[in-house]
């Protein structure tokens, strides 16, 4: 059975991959390393609390000491690191801790990594030589497109935000881990992920809230930002196909293909919600606010995720309009 620790794993990405590879499979013993902040609720991994195979160890990654212990207590074998500082707005009003959390603690567990698993550069230690390093990171690291492409693997980094900065310079971190040690390390860069267990800061969960409550629906400066949207679920069967099946060194964008504005998504999930919480047709909509828009607010993120789909076999399984309406129903019923 491969050990793996998870960073991160009480987050919304983190909980349901946790969940996810407990139940669907067996043959991982995940150890589970989260710093609980507003961002990791333990509510998340009920589910699976009590599971043979799941541990959790309340931690922060930049405290080295307890990484290394972690390592040769549970003798890791594997690594998803998902820990993270994600909110672009919190990176604006206070980057520090974005550049502790995302560069200094990825530096930590893979460091920690490295020294646990090699014996110099190049050379693995006797009955290591499969373990791998998986860094999960954003396409936020690659700007902002204009009206037309697409992101792909050779799309240059361009971040424009704290947050996204702070994940680009991981991500060369782990690249040059891979390029001067010879470490097994894969990195992939996702879309913007929705589904259940997302923190309420974030748009849709705002959204159902806010009609929830009767209250305004913020939407930044004119609602025509777009983004492509990732159901987490298929996010988590992209992450485990990665690490199992990713060639050393290479970098997976996992993408949805399901490119909307913003106020298309306030709109959609107002509609749906006028029908759920029988309301007239158009209630919700009218609670609509447009606000002063975001310092620096990427146009455009899309994602080609054909790399991926190709050689790992990976296809998102939800779109749009069947992913939303179980992540509405997630909330209405929490």
């Amino acid at each position: 059975m491969k050990t793996i620790l998870v960073t991160g794993g009480a987050g919304f990405i983190g909980a349901n991959f946790i969940e996810f590879i407990l139940e669907e499979h067996g043959d991982y013993q995940v150890i589970n390393v989260d710093k609980l902040t507003y961002a990791g609720d333990l509510i998340h991994l009920k589910k699976v609390q009590d599971h043979v195979n799941y541990t959790f160890v309340q931690g922060d990654i930049c405290d080295r000491a307890l990484i290394e212990m972690l390592f040769t207590s549970y003798d890791i074998t594997g690594v998803f690191h998902l820990a993270a500082e994600s909110h672009v707005d919190n990176s604006i009003s206070g980057p520090e801790v974005f550049i502790d959390t995302n560069i200094k603690g990825t530096f930590n567990v893979l460091d920690v990594a490295y020294k646990y698993w090699m014996e110099s550069p190049g050379t693995y230690k006797k009955g290591y030589e499969n373990c791998r390093f998986l860094q999960v990171s954003t396409d936020e690291v690659y700007g902002s497109l204009g009206e037309k492409g697409l992101f792909t693997e050779e799309t240059a980094y361009a971040p424009n935000s704290p947050y996204s900065a702070s994940k680009a310079s991981a991500d060369m971190l782990v690249r040059s881990y891979h390029h001067t040690y010879g470490m097994n390390t894969v990195i992939t860069n996702c879309s913007n992920n929705y589904g259940p267990k997302q923190h309420a800061e974030k748009l849709i969960p705002t959204i159902i809230r806010k009609i929830q409550e009767n209250q305004q629906i913020p939407v930044y400066g004119d609602g025509k930002n777009v983004r492509d949207w990732l159901y987490v679920k298929d996010h988590c069967v992209g992450l485990l196909l990665a690490f199992e099946k990713g060639r050393a060194g290479e970098v997976y964008n996992i993408g949805g293909k399901n490119e909307m504005t913003n106020l298309q998504i306030v709109r959609l999930i107002c509609a749906s919600m006028d029908i759920l919480l029988s309301k007239d047709s158009g209630t919700c909509a009218k609670l609509i606010t447009f606000v002063q828009d975001r310092a620096g607010h990427d146009y455009r993120y899309a994602i080609d995720a054909s790399k991926i789909e190709d050689s790992l076999g990976w296809k998102a399984s939800e779109n749009f309009k069947t992913g939303i309406q179980k992540t509405i129903a997630w909330y209405l019923n929490k």
